[in-house]
C-alpha cells in the first residue's frame, strides 16, 4: 500500500467522482482509476461501488475511510517534525535570561544540545519587563521569567511554569545576627544551616527597587509581614556584587545586613565573608516561567520545552 494510493482514495471518497478527484490531484482520471484498482487488489476488496452512474463507497470503503485519513494525518505530522528540525538547522533560538538561573539553565542548554545539536542558542540578559516586551515583539523567541507576571506585557503571551526557585538568606559570616552566633558568642563559621525570618527582624534588609524585580521584592516583604514584622530598610547598592561585598565587609552596621539570592545562584558564588542560609519559613521560593508568543511560536519550541522538562518542569502553557 502506497500513501499516494491512500491519498487518491480519500480524494475520490470526498468528491464521489473520479473526474473531479483527478482535477483536484492535478493528474489524469485514468491514473486515479488505475491506482485505486491497485489499492483494491492489494486489499482484496472493492472500496467503491461503480455499478451505477454515481460513485459510492462500499461498506468496506466507508470503514476504511477514517483509517485512511488517519494515515495521511500521520504523514503530515511526520513531515512537520522534519520541516521543523530542518528549519532549526538554519536558525538560532534567542532566549531572554536573568541572573541566577544557575544549574537550571546549564541543564536546559545541555539537554537541548543533545536533542537538537543543529539549533544554536543566543542568551540575552535584560530586565523582566524588557524580556516580555522583546518576546511579544518577536525580538526574542522565548524568555525565562521568575514569579507570576503582572498585567503588563501579558497580551499575546503564554507562560509555561518550569520549576521552583528557593531563596536563601545572605548574612555576614564574620559578624552574623545574634541568633547565628556559636557558643560563648563566637561567630558561627560559614557553613550550611537554616534561618527564620524573625531572626532577621532587627537586621537591615538590602533589596533592589520594586520596579526592578516586583515578584522578588513583594515575596520577601510580604513574607516578613506574615512573620510579624516590617523589614528594616537597608542601603541600596548598584549591583548584587556590591551588595554581597557590603554584607561581608568588616566594620559594617552593628546588626549587620542581609539580603536574599536564589539558591541556584548561591551554589555558584564563592564569597568567604558571607553565609548562604536556607529559610525555615515555607513559601520562600518563586516559580520560573518560560514566556512565549501564543501565535507564531518559534521553531524548536517543543524541543526547548522538552529540555526544560529535564530540569523538573515544563507543563502546559497558560
Amino acid at each position: 500500500m502506497e500513501l499516494r494510493q491512500v491519498r487518491y482514495f480519500v480524494t475520490v471518497a470526498q468528491e464521489l467522482h473520479f473526474g473531479r478527484a483527478a482535477e483536484r490531484l492535478h493528474i489524469v482520471q485514468s491514473a486515479v482509476s488505475q491506482q485505486i484498482r491497485r489499492l483494491e487488489r492489494e486489499l482484496q476488496t472493492e472500496l467503491f461501488d461503480r455499478s451505477s452512474r454515481q460513485v459510492r463507497l462500499t461498506p468496506v470503503g466507508e470503514r476504511f475511510l477514517p483509517e485512511a485519513r488517519a494515515l495521511l494525518a500521520a504523514e503530515e505530522r511526520a513531515r512537520a517534525v522534519v520541516a521543523e528540525l530542518t528549519a532549526g538547522r538554519a536558525r538560532t533560538l534567542r532566549l531572554g535570561t536573568s541572573t541566577g538561573l544557575g544549574a537550571h539553565l546549564d541543564r536546559v542548554l545541555d539537554t537541548l544540545a543533545g536533542l537538537a545539536p543543529e539549533i544554536g542558542v543566543e542568551l540575552v540578559s535584560a530586565r523582566a519587563q524588557q524580556r516580555l516586551d522583546q518576546v511579544a515583539a518577536g525580538e526574542l523567541d522565548a524568555a525565562f521569567l521568575r514569579g507570576d507576571p503582572d498585567g503588563a506585557g501579558r497580551d499575546g503571551l503564554s507562560f509555561v511554569p518550569l520549576w521552583q526557585d528557593p531563596l536563601v538568606a545572605v548574612v555576614p559570616a564574620r559578624h552574623p545576627p545574634p541568633c547565628l552566633k556559636g557558643t560563648g558568642g563566637a561567630p558561627m563559621p560559614a557553613r550550611p544551616g537554616t534561618i527564620a525570618l524573625t531572626d532577621l527582624a532587627a537586621v537591615p534588609l538590602v533589596l533592589t527597587e520594586r520596579r526592578n524585580n516586583r515578584a522578588l521584592v513583594d515575596l520577601v516583604v510580604n513574607a516578613c509581614h506574615e512573620a510579624g514584622f516590617a523589614p528594616v530598610p537597608g542601603p541600596r547598592y548598584g549591583s548584587l556584587d556590591d551588595t554581597l561585598t557590603a554584607i561581608g565587609a568588616p566594620g559594617g552596621p552593628e546588626h549587620g545586613l542581609w539580603t536574599v539570592v536564589y539558591a541556584s545562584h548561591a551554589a555558584r558564588l564563592s564569597i568567604p565573608r558571607v553565609a548562604f542560609l536556607p529559610f525555615r519559613n515555607p513559601g520562600m521560593e518563586l516559580t520560573t516561567y518560560l514566556a512565549v508568543r501564543r501565535s507564531d511560536p518559534p521553531a524548536g519550541l517543543d524541543l526547548l520545552l522538552r529540555a526544560c522538562a529535564a530540569t523538573g518542569g515544563g507543563q502546559s502553557a497558560r
